[in-house]
């Protein structure tokens, strides 16, 4: 798999930009961490629409489901309880992913992952053998901690093990492994809602053991990544482990700029509060609104809820658990168009066009909804509007699973500097796990007060960030690593923030124009 290409740094260095099978494989193992959270975020949406688990845990919601079929499409599953037991994992997992940061940074990336896995292997089991809500959220609270722990690290791994000129396409295998998880999650789902007796709920929790398994196992085996060793006082080992990645012996100007990152590093005590200085106020600002964008793209919306969504619409349960699966397939698929085209055309132009896209479909879905339940909600679905509502979803979980969700992973995980990139990701992972938990909350009683305005809602919110995109995030595509600072120096208007000491990078190499 090696080749002999190189990858042109911003500042004119060459950088071995080979991929060498063992590079592949621990980048593969690395990026299985997303099948956790893929999963969750599958198999949540679709156990909340089995009746048995609705009947043991929600029976209220259970008892106006089908006491009246002519209720409120709009306002049909409004309870707090039922988001309270999907969004608990988010806040775990918040709070997880400091005390991530510091696993990561201290003992490096792979007992992180080790750590996130283990957490959901034993919350996955406390959640299939469930008896009562106590269990319940026990449970998702460490499936959130595995989740916290995980995303925290598995970004900063793919980015540091890849070379530059390949460092999207590896990283986007993690956004790959959350899109798998989710297509399993919704065809476990399938299956086991035909499970006579019941307990098909319990095998769908359950289930979360094997991805946890995956990455537990799979993160023994993991090399560390040369900055982790040298950022951890292994320098030898580091050059070791690069010439192995690299396929090649001649990395010294790579492990220059390592090193040159490490001294950086090696004077700040406290990366918490470093990463507030004026000089990191562009990275402190992609951390925060990316993570931030990134779930107000209505996403999680259309994932948690797609069963339930497409029930509201009038579809039976097997329909819209089989809906979902085709969702599934479209956000697989579509996430190969990312993997493909995003070291070549860069990060943003895929910003941009899938924001675009996002925005057309959600007009037109609320515009459908709208046509279809008006204000009142009191409607039957027509059967000449439901293949259009599944069609548009289709093509918008197409456009988001090319942009912003593999790139809401991928460019903060790769702008950090050494000495921050710790801190910084906890801060994507927190802010992002913040807003999802928000979202998942307070979806329900948004849909059932703003109807099919909700779209439009989140449509406004796709013109904010692709005018955000267009305006303010350089292109980092191909850029090494530890030479990031210079993209954000160049800048129009991140330049103003960096002066020309802060910027150290080896070899005096590079001209700052």
């Amino acid at each position: 798999m090696a080749g002999g290409v190189v990858a042109k740094a911003s500042g004119g260095k060459d950088y071995p930009g080979n991929i060498t099978l063992f590079v592949f494989l621990a980048c593969l193992v690395a990026a299985t961490g997303g099948l956790i959270f893929g999963y969750d975020l599958g198999i949540s949406g679709g156990v909340t629409a089995m009746d048995p688990f609705l009947l043991k845990f929600f029976p209220s919601v259970y008892k106006m489901e089908n006491e009246n079929h002519s209720t409120n499409q709009y306002c049909k599953f409004d309870s707090q309880m039922l988001t309270l037991f999907t969004s608990s994992l988010y806040v775990a997992a918040l709070v997880a992913s400091f005390f991530a940061s510091i696993v990561t940074r201290v003992f490096g990336r792979k007992w992180s992952m080790f750590g996130g896995g283990i957490t959901f292997l034993i919350g996955s089991a406390i959640n299939g053998a469930a008896e009562n809500m106590f269990m319940l959220i026990l449970g998702r609270l460490l499936l959130g901690v595995g989740v916290g722990f995980a995303n925290q690290s598995v970004p900063v791994y793919l980015s540091e093990m890849a070379p530059a000129r390949l460092r999207g396409m590896l990283n986007i295998g993690f956004q790959l492994m959350i899109t798998i998880g989710i297509l399993a999650a919704n065809l476990i789902n399938y299956g086991t809602s035909k499970i006579q007796g019941g307990w098909g709920w319990r095998v769908s929790l359950a289930l979360a053991a094997v991805p946890a398994g995956i990455i537990t196992l799979g993160s023994l085996f993991l090399p560390d990544t040369p900055n982790s060793l040298i950022e951890r006082g292994h320098e030898d080992k580091a050059k070791e482990m690069l010439c192995k990645i690299r396929g090649t012996d001649d990395i010294q100007m790579e492990y220059d700029d390592m090193l040159a990152a490490s001294e950086e590093a090696k004077k700040i005590q406290h990366p918490w509060s470093n990463i507030l200085k004026r000089k990191y106020r562009p990275q402190l600002t992609m951390a925060i609104l990316i993570p931030f964008f990134q779930q107000l793209t209505g996403i999680n919306v259309i994932m948690f809820y797609a069963p339930v969504l497409f029930k509201t619409i009038g579809f039976e349960d097997d329909a819209s658990l089989m809906s979902a699966v085709i969702t599934g397939l479209v956000n697989v698929f579509a996430t190969f168009v990312s993997i493909v085209t995003v070291d070549r055309f860069g990060r943003r132009m895929l910003f941009l066009q899938g924001g675009i896209q996002m925005l057309i479909c959600q007009i037109a879905v609320g515009t459908m909804i709208a046509v279809m339940f008006g204000t009142s909600g009191v409607a039957d679905v027509s059967m000449d509007y439901a293949p259009w509502v599944v069609a548009f979803i289709c093509v918008y979980v197409a456009g988001f699973a090319w942009s912003w969700g593999p790139l809401g992973w991928l460019v903060p995980s790769e702008i950090f500097s050494l000495e921050i990139r710790s801190a910084g990701q906890s801060i994507t992972v927190s802010v992002n796990m913040f807003f999802t938990f928000i979202i998942g909350q307070i979806f329900l009683t948004m849909l059932c007060h703003m109807k099919f305005g909700l779209f439009y809602f989140f449509g406004g919110w796709v013109v904010i960030m692709t005018i955000f995109i267009a305006l303010f995030l350089p292109e980092t595509k191909n850029v090494p690593i530890e030479e990031m600072i210079l993209v954000w120096k160049r800048h129009w208007f991140w330049g103003k923030f960096i002066s020309d000491d802060d910027v150290h990078v080896a070899n005096d190499m590079v001209a700052i124009a």
